[in-house]
């Protein structure tokens, strides 16, 4: 595995964990359940797969790329894929909260509990995107003065293409099934307004004058997952945007989502993540956006 270490833009920003970024080649079949990273991941899919991402199901389309967040668990089902290109990178190499003005893929191709994480690609597109990896490794290899600038523009221009195309695809699914989707809207929009405060199914099918077995049929149908799954995953991502977008302590974070106590949320936190609200922040880091 090749490896760049720069040094992060804000002294501020020293984690235990170097800013970082890695391209390598594996193959799922000898590492069938890779151990959750604390890095961002970019997966080249050449042939389709099935995998499991946070629990849910997917089965991606050829020449696709997978999008993944610090510690989102994934595994691997058959067929695995042969081999695949992976891009890992550590938030103070590339932050994309802090490029957001550039690439829109914060809530795009990352951290989005409503929409898959993978985006499919015409094969045009996708050799495109296979040659810039092989441009960046290159980079890798020579590690001159000016390598992690370059690295920078081509993950950014992966990350442009691949938001381009994800945006086209929504804006023409949401044309088709808008209709269709009528309490998944709905419930979004609650959800959206009330995680914090409101964790209970019962809660969001009485909004919708729904009995709670209905709505939650209704909900799997129309968004793939059950309320219940999407109202835990919601908790947890605002979870992990308050531990690496502020300074707020571990208390404070429990508090503004509503736990008893700071430690019911480490417990929950831990169950959902598989480290603890701590360990996240320490290996993911306070992005440099964010603000005391």
């Amino acid at each position: 595995m090749q490896a760049l270490i720069v040094q992060p833009q804000n002294e501020k920003q020293l984690n235990a964990v170097a800013s970082v970024i890695n391209i390598d080649s594996f193959n799922p079949q000898a590492h069938p359940n890779p151990e959750d990273s604390p890095l961002y991941q970019i997966i080249l899919l050449p042939d389709p797969v099935a995998i499991t991402v946070d629990f849910t199901p997917y089965h991606t389309s050829p020449h696709s790329l997978l999008f993944l967040s610090p510690y989102q668990h994934i595994e691997w089902k058959k067929p695995f894929p042969k081999s695949a290109f992976r891009i890992l990178f550590h938030g103070d190499f590339y932050c994309i909260e802090y490029h957001k003005a550039e690439v829109a893929c914060n809530g795009l191709l990352f951290n989005n509990i409503y929409l898959q994480p993978f985006v499919s690609l015409d094969s045009d597109i996708y050799s495109k995107i296979e040659q810039i990896v092989q441009e960046m490794k290159r980079e890798l290899d020579d590690s001159s003065h000016f390598s992690d600038a370059v690295i920078k523009s081509y993950l950014q221009l992966i990350l442009a293409l691949s938001s381009k195309v994800k945006k086209k695809h929504i804006d023409f699914v949401s044309l088709k099934s808008k209709a269709q989707m009528h309490e998944g809207s709905l419930f979004q929009e609650l959800l959206e307004a009330h995680f914090s405060d409101e964790k209970s199914v019962n809660f969001y099918a009485s909004q919708l004058n729904i009995s709670p077995e209905t709505f939650s049929k209704k909900i799997k149908t129309q968004l793939g997952k059950s309320p219940s799954t999407l109202i835990q995953e919601r908790v947890v991502l605002e979870s992990k945007k308050l531990l690496h977008l502020t300074y707020l302590s571990v208390k404070e974070v429990a508090l503004k989502l509503n736990f008893d106590d700071e430690h019911y949320f480490s417990r929950y936190f831990k169950k959902n993540v598989g480290v603890s609200p701590s360990e996240f922040r320490t290996q993911v880091g306070i992005s440099i956006v964010a603000s005391k």
